[in-house]
């Protein structure tokens, strides 16, 4: 007979040689005499017994035996055990003859008499297995065509239904040693948070009984509590359904359960075996208890994971999954699937799952792991550190050093020179100590407007001083500089105010003669007369504005961490750190006259403000100046408005003819109907190749907010097959409101091209800048392979014409070949919290999975708001994620070809994957989200750089 063929999945081995196959024409050994025994080839069956009680054939090979009469009465022979099975070998006689002939026929009647049994059933067994495998195609086929049911087939269709399963039922015995079954038995935890927060059981359990404490009345624990007390309150209606499987197995239905119960179900949940934890998975399915699960039972724990991982909808398409599980499971039709099918489906999900495979290692990562095991002394390990921190940071080290260097110049400088005056004297360090930190004020005052002229930066960056000047760094050095400014405040004013001055007022008349009637006249001041003249008016109306200022621009203002009654509410939010940010206009005027009318210097050329300021303020209006016009000689057309899921506006616009720009850089958008003076920074996520501008702008703050409600005013629900809730292009009846844009301004995500390899890290909203990228890296690839062959093509086309392929033509002019695009591999991170945040770059993400062909981009999308991969709350999605996949090419939670990895990543594989594939690459890693993960990021840099010849530059944006 033939030997059915191995599925092509990796199941367990289910074919029988031939050899092996018991004969209809034979007898079984058991049933032979002495004789004929001797004559009969026994085989070696090597049987799994499985925990359902079933038996599975793992091999059949021929064997030796023993001739127990051999033993007794060949004399010279003694039996020997070999490594597979016993053959004869030389004994002696002994005097005990009979007594071990007696021993040896009871062994062999004892012997036979089992072989005979054993013998028939697995003769039966192994003509079942023979004729299922000849006829399988035959009951499958059987089964669903027409004849099957006619004349009173149905029934017979049915049983060859149940054969067909019983049939595949064999062939799915699982080989659990694989690394992927591997993978999935330590998965299915119900329980995932204590698995991993705790060292063992007894801790959990300690906890679940304190919680059982506190919520527990009249000594029992409500159903509506379990999930509380267990640890699942954000899955609530899961832990429920948790609690009602438990009962049922229990052949209970209860509404309290006691502390010996709970402990019963914390043991069971939490039990380390994989087939406890499937069979109480399967229990939770199963409702009705009868050992099926229908297609309806799988339709209601499919909207119980979508419910519990906020997943709405997965929740809505629950009916057409239940349906793609059953068509993969039931193939028979029979209605139901059972334990094995579900274990089948779990265990081998890794086999579907052939998309956004991880990066493959080499050795590479074993000898940087090897490297990083190197004990260093202390000395060996503080230099490694240092010349680290100076290669990564020494532009930002030698601009702040060079910036400390001039303050303490000018403090010294004034220190010194007001110490030659008589009024120190009087007034003594108070007044050197309020001079010198007045000198750094004026240089401070005067440098914090550069950072922020972003045109000139703009500029700058792409000229070789962008080597040596961090000019991605701008925001930060602009903070720096305003707490520099704080603390000369405090040490200018404080010094005069709390120090000099009523040293001042305090003098006798003689000594105030003496030493300072030159330069506050003949009357001695008042306190009041040193506060209301020029000098202390000016000043004090510079430390309120300072102070409002500065407070509003604080974190806790601007984003609106701090809650205020109203009307105080007003003071909080980007609206009321905007506009107080431009007290600094009457700051400027203020300053000027302060530094007119000194006390202590009378000569005009000595009164140094306005030389301090006059650059910088005219560079800075200019810029002002240059937006203005600039926002209205780029007009720009309204193309299309969408509002997607998460609160996000998107907005594309006709781009200018004269706007030109590069992928990773932003502009500012001012929308006069919101407000006429505000303008915002959006980075652009259309490409330079692109006829069109494109923005992405998510609700975060008060103007935000009301940008989305006058566009939501002018659009329309979105119709059937288009993306976003709200839509409205050129042709909606109501007029879109105006817009404005100016720039670009420079970022560092556009220098990505200076890299090998990218990875590119967006949390949310923070994937604009790097949409940009993806799309020009693809535009780019399509371009070069374009290029590649119009090359081809003229060449091949050139030498024919001229009659010879064999020696070029050293006149011709071929076409220019573009410069080669330096870049290789693109990694793209996009962690989000939502899954209608997908929806954003949809199109991209698939045009991307369809253009790159070379498999230059790799793109991975997180869901935090999924239990991690091994959570029973989110297994059920990974197997329907898996199938659909399989099966449509598109990945349930993103509606995209890009699959959806849950919970959040892990950074150090990540960094350890990349740095084994692009050993020797200077990588990019840029970032753009919040600043925790910016912390995270810049430490692993740090740490593989140390550890081998891969290179990672980390970026990030500032938002």
């Amino acid at each position: 007979m033939r030997a059915h063929p191995r599925h092509e999945r990796r199941w367990a081995s289910d074919s029988v040689p031939e050899r092996s196959m018991v004969s209809d024409g034979s007898s079984s050994p058991a049933m032979t005499d002495d004789s004929n025994s001797r004559d009969q080839e026994f085989v070696e069956v090597t049987l799994d017994l499985q925990d359902d009680n079933t038996i599975v054939l793992r091999s059949v090979e021929p064997t030796t035996v023993i001739h127990i009469d051999d033993l007794t009465g060949a004399g010279n022979e003694t039996p020997t055990l070999a490594s597979a099975s016993w053959s004869p070998s030389p004994i002696r006689r002994s005097s005990s003859n009979n007594r071990i002939r007696q021993f040896s026929q009871e062994l062999k009647a004892e012997a036979l008499a089992k072989a005979k049994q054993f013998s028939q059933e697995l003769k039966a067994e192994l003509r079942r297995f023979s004729w299922s495998q000849s006829h399988s195609s035959r009951v499958l086929s059987a089964s669903t065509s027409p004849n099957a049911s006619a004349g009173g087939g149905g029934g017979g269709a049915f049983d060859l239904a149940l054969a067909a399963r019983a049939l595949r039922r064999q062939r799915a015995q699982l080989d659990r040693t694989r690394s992927g079954a591997e993978k999935a038995l330590r998965g299915l935890r119900f329980i995932g948070n204590y698995n991993s927060t705790k060292t063992n059981g007894v801790d959990a359990w300690n906890e679940v009984e304190t919680n059982f404490n506190k919520l527990t009345k009249d000594g029992h624990l409500f159903r509506a509590d379990f999930p509380q007390c267990i640890g699942m309150r954000d899955s609530k209606e899961f832990a429920l359904e948790l609690f009602d499987a438990l009962g049922r197995r229990r052949r209970l239905k209860v509404e309290k359960i006691s502390k010996d119960e709970l402990y019963e179900f914390w043991s069971q949940i939490s039990d380390q075996s994989f087939d406890s934890r499937l069979q109480i998975f399967f229990d939770m399915v199963d409702k009705n208890d009868d050992g099926r699960i229908t297609e309806e039972e799988v339709k209601e724990i499919i909207m119980l994971s979508a419910s519990a991982n906020k997943l709405s909808r997965l929740k809505e398409q629950a009916e057409e999954y239940a349906a793609l599980i059953m068509e993969e499971l039931d193939p028979e039709r029979l209605g139901y699937i059972e334990l094995w099918q579900l274990e089948t489906l779990l265990l081998q999900k890794d086999t579907y799952l052939n998309y956004s495979q991880a990066l493959s290692f080499t050795s590479q990562a074993l000898s940087q792991s090897l490297q990083g095991l190197r004990r260093r002394s202390p000395i060996r390990k503080m230099s490694t550190n240092l010349i680290y921190y100076l290669q990564e940071n020494w532009r930002r080290v030698w601009v702040l050093t060079l910036w400390f260097c001039i303050m303490i110049g000018l403090f010294t400088w004034k220190f010194i020179q007001y110490k030659q005056k008589s009024a120190f004297q009087i007034m003594g360090y108070c007044l050197l100590t309020a001079k010198g930190a007045g000198e750094t004020l004026k240089f401070n005052m005067a440098l914090v407007l550069l950072p922020v002229c972003r045109n000139t930066i703009t500029r700058l960056r792409s000229t070789r001083l962008g080597f040596f000047v961090p000019f991605d760094d701008n925001i930060n050095f602009h903070k720096t500089i305003a707490a520099a400014i704080v603390v000369g405040v405090i040490l200018h004013a404080g010094n005069h105010l709390a120090c000099d001055f009523p040293r001042l007022i305090k003098v006798s008349e003689s000594v105030y003669k003496k030493y300072l009637l030159h330069d506050f006249g003949k009357h001695k001041p008042s306190y009041l007369d040193l506060i209301k003249g020029p000098e202390g008016l000016t000043g004090i109306i510079m430390l309120i504005c300072m102070i409002i200022a500065f407070t509003l621009a604080t974190r806790w203002f601007r984003r609106n961490l701090v809650k205020l009654p109203k009307p105080f509410n007003r003071l909080t939010g980007f609206n009321a750190f905007w506009y107080s940010h431009h007290f600094f206009v009457i700051v400027y005027v203020l300053l000027i006259i302060h530094g007119v009318f000194l006390y202590l210097v009378h000569t005009w050329y000595l009164k140094t403000t306005w030389m301090y300021l006059s650059v910088p303020v005219l560079l800075y209006a200019g810029e002002r100046i240059l937006r203005i016009f600039r926002s209205g000689f780029y007009t720009v057309r309204l193309l299309k408005v969408a509002i997607y899921p998460g609160n996000v506006l998107t907005l594309q616009m006709s781009k200018p003819q004269q706007f030109k720009y590069k992928s990773g850089q932003y502009m500012f958008v001012q929308c006069p109907a919101v407000s006429p003076f505000e303008w915002h920074p959006f980075s652009i996520t259309s490409a330079p190749g692109d006829d069109y501008l494109s923005v992405h702008i998510r609700q975060l703050g008060d103007w935000t907010q009301e940008l989305k409600r006058v566009f939501s005013e002018a659009c329309e629900p979105s119709l059937a097959g288009k993306s976003g809730l709200l839509r409205a292009d050129e042709t909606t009846k109501t007029s879109l409101p105006k817009l404005l844009i100016d720039g670009p301004y420079g970022a560092s995500a556009q220098d990505y091209r200076n890299y090998d390899v990218l990875l590119l890290v967006g949390l949310g909203i923070g994937a604009t800048p790097f949409i940009s990228i993806l799309k020009d890296l693809l535009n780019n690839i399509v371009k070069m392979e374009e290029q590649a062959d119009s090359v081809s093509d003229f060449i091949r086309t050139s030498e024919l014409g001229s009659g010879s392929i064999d020696s070029p033509n050293p006149n011709k002019v071929y076409p220019k070949r573009k410069k080669p695009l330096k870049t290789t591999n693109a990694y793209f991170y996009w962690v989000t919290r939502e899954q209608g945040s997908f929806d954003w770059f949809k199109g991209v993400m698939n045009e991307v999975a369809e253009l790159d062909q070379r498999g230059v981009i790799e793109m991975h999308n997180y869901l935090t708001s999924v239990y991690e991969e091994g959570d029973a709350r989110s297994t059920l999605i990974t197997m329907v994620q898996a199938l659909n996949h399989a099966k449509n090419g598109v990945d349930i939670v993103s509606g995209t070809r890009v699959r959806t990895h849950f919970a959040r990543p892990n950074w150090k594989k990540v960094f350890s994957k990349t740095s084994s594939k692009h050993s020797n690459a200077r990588i990019g890693v840029f970032y753009c989200g919040a600043p925790v993960l910016a912390k995270e990021l810049s430490q692993l840099c740090y740490d593989f750089n140390q550890k081998g010849s891969t290179k990672f530059e980390f970026h990030k944006e500032h938002f």
